[in-house]
C-alpha cells in the first residue's frame, strides 16, 4: 500500500482510478482493460508529479525527506555493496543498532561502509531507535574508521536522523563527547571520506558522521542544524511556524549547493525517490564511483589537505576572504597586531582586579 503526503491527495485519487481500471473483476463485473484511458490518466499524473514536486516549498521538502518509502541505508547497501561484512560493538559498552557499520567491496574495491537506519515498519523503528544514535554508535563508528584509515580503505556513510538520541542514558553515557570525538575523528582521517545524505540529516547525529570529503545530497533531501519544528519552539515558541523556520534554515539540496556546504545533488525519478527505488540506486552508484576516482590519484596529504580546505571555505565566500586557496597555511600573526592584543588583554586583567579591589573595600569598611 502506498503512502501519501498531504499535498499528493490529487495523484492520490487518480492512481486509486488506474488500479481500478487495471482490475477486470471489478464491482460492474468482468469487462475489458482499457488501456487508452489508463495511458491517459498516467499521463495526467506524471503532469501533476511534475508540477508538484518542481514546486515544493521547505517544509514540503522536510516532509518528502521523512517518507516512510523512501530508499532506507539497510537497502542501499544490499543493492549496491557486494561481501558486506557487518561488524558490531564499540569495546566499551554495548551495541547501537540504529547505525550499521562493515566492510564491503564496490567495484572490487574495498571500502567501509557506515548506515544511519530508521527501518521499515514500527517494530523495525523501535529496534533501530528511528536511526537516533546512541554514545555506543558513534563510538563504534569511530572504532571502525580508524581501522579504515590504518588499512587505506575508503569510508562511505548514509545520513537519514533526525538527530543524535536526546534521553537520559545517552547524556550519562557521554553523548556530547562521543559525537565530538566523532567529528575530529572524521576531520583527521587521511582516507576519501564520502557523506551521502538520503533522507533527514538532522543535526549533530548527522554532522558527526558528515564531516566528510564529499558532501553529497538526495535531490529532495535536507541537512539542518535543528528541525524546523525545533526551531520554530526556540524562535518563536510557536512549534507551527515550522515552514518559516523551514525557509529561514535554507535545509533544502538547492540551498546547501548554492552555499558550498555540499558538493552534489543526486537527482530523484519523478516524485520523488520512494517511487523508484531501483533508478536511485543505480544514481547513487554513479556518483559514489564518480566521487571515489576523484581521489585516485591523491597522496594521504593532498586527501586530507582537501579536506580541511573544504570546511575552512565554508561560509568564506561572500568577500571574507580573497585567496581561498591558502587557508589551510595558518600565517603567524603580526607583531604590531601581537602587541595589539597584549595591550587589550592587560587592560582586560587590570579593569578586573581594580574590580575586585573596589568590591573588598566594599565589604570590609
Amino acid at each position: 500500500m502506498k503512502n501519501y503526503l498531504n499535498f499528493e491527495n490529487d495523484i492520490k485519487n487518480l492512481e486509486s482510478e488506474i488500479e481500478k481500471l487495471k482490475d477486470p473483476y471489478n464491482q460492474s463485473g468482468l469487462q475489458e482493460v482499457d488501456t487508452k484511458k489508463i495511458a491517459q490518466i498516467q499521463s495526467e499524473i506524471d503532469k501533476k508529479l511534475k508540477n508538484v514536486y518542481s514546486n515544493l516549498d521547505h517544509w514540503q521538502t522536510t516532509m518528502v525527506a521523512r517518507h516512510e518509502d523512501r530508499p532506507k541505508s539497510k537497502f542501499l547497501i544490499d543493492s549496491i555493496f557486494e561481501d558486506f561484512i557487518p561488524l558490531s560493538g564499540d569495546r566499551f559498552y554495548g551495541e547501537d543498532k540504529s547505525v550499521i557499520t562493515g566492510f564491503a567491496r564496490f567495484k572490487n574495491q574495498s571500502v567501509l561502509v557506515i548506515g544511519q537506519e530508521k527501518g521499515d515498519d514500527l517494530d523495525g523503528r523501535i529496534e533501530r531507535n528511528f536511526g537516533m544514535m546512541r554514545p555506543e554508535g558513534y563510538r563504534k563508528t569511530i572504532r571502525l574508521m580508524k581501522l579504515a584509515d590504518k588499512f587505506n580503505i575508503p569510508i562511505i556513510s548514509f545520513i537519514d536522523t533526525p538527530g543524535a538520541y536526546p534521553g537520559v542514558g545517552a547524556e550519562e553515557r557521554g553523548q556530547a563527547e562521543a559525537i565530538a570525538r566523532s567529528i575530529e575523528c572524521c576531520m583527521k582521517l587521511n582516507v576519501p571520506t564520502l557523506a551521502v545524505i538520503i533522507g533527514e540529516g538532522g543535526s549533530g547525529g548527522a554532522i558527526a558522521l558528515a564531516s566528510s570529503s564529499k558532501v553529497v545530497m538526495f535531490e529532495n533531501a535536507i541537512y539542518s542544524v535543528i528541525s524546523p519544528e525545533g526551531c520554530a519552539t526556540i524562535l518563536w515558541r510557536d512549534p507551527k511556524k515550522m515552514l518559516d523556520a523551514a525557509k529561514a534554515m535554507k535545509l533544502s539540496a538547492k540551498d546547501l549547493l548554492d552555499l558550498e556546504i555540499i558538493d552534489e545533488i543526486i537527482s530523484e525519478p519523478l516524485g520523488g525517490a520512494h517511487r523508484d527505488h531501483n533508478l536511485m540506486v543505480e544514481n547513487l552508484k554513479s556518483s559514489i564511483e564518480k566521487n571515489l576516482d576523484f581521489f585516485k590519484s591523491m597522496t594521504s596529504e593532498e586527501i586530507f589537505k582537501h579536506r580541511k580546505n573544504k570546511f575552512l571555505k565554508i561560509g568564506r565566500g561572500k568577500g571574507f576572504v580573497t585567496n581561498v586557496d591558502g587557508l589551510s597555511s595558518l600565517k603567524p600573526i603580526k607583531s604590531n597586531t601581537l602587541q595589539y592584543l597584549k595591550s587589550k588583554i592587560f587592560l582586560l586583567i587590570s579593569i578586573g582586579i581594580g574590580l575586585i579591589i573596589l568590591t573588598l573595600a566594599a565589604l570590609f569598611s
